[in-house]
């Protein structure tokens, strides 16, 4: 593996990890009153054409990262939309 396979490693760790306390307390309180619906919707289909691009480009950092990060996401988003 070469320097730029762990660098891409690292960082979808760093911003997959990074979304994990928020989905949690989403998840354990069912509060989404912070939670913008525009942003959510925004952000939730921005990480979709990530996983997209990652998925054509064959980059397995930005797949996995990013197929985590969507099923986070769509999740809040759904909270968002049930329990506004």
């Amino acid at each position: 593996m070469q320097l730029i396979d762990w660098l891409g490693y690292a960082a979808a760790l760093l911003t997959t990890a990074s979304f994990l306390p928020q989905a949690w307390h989403t998840f354990t309180t069912r509060d989404v009153s912070g939670i913008s619906l525009g942003m959510y919707s925004a952000f939730t289909a921005g990480i979709a054409c990530w996983l997209a691009y990652g998925w054509l480009l064959g980059a397995w950092p930005i797949v996995i990262a990013n197929t985590i990060t969507l099923a986070l996401a769509a999740a809040i988003l759904f909270m968002k939309l049930r329990f506004r």
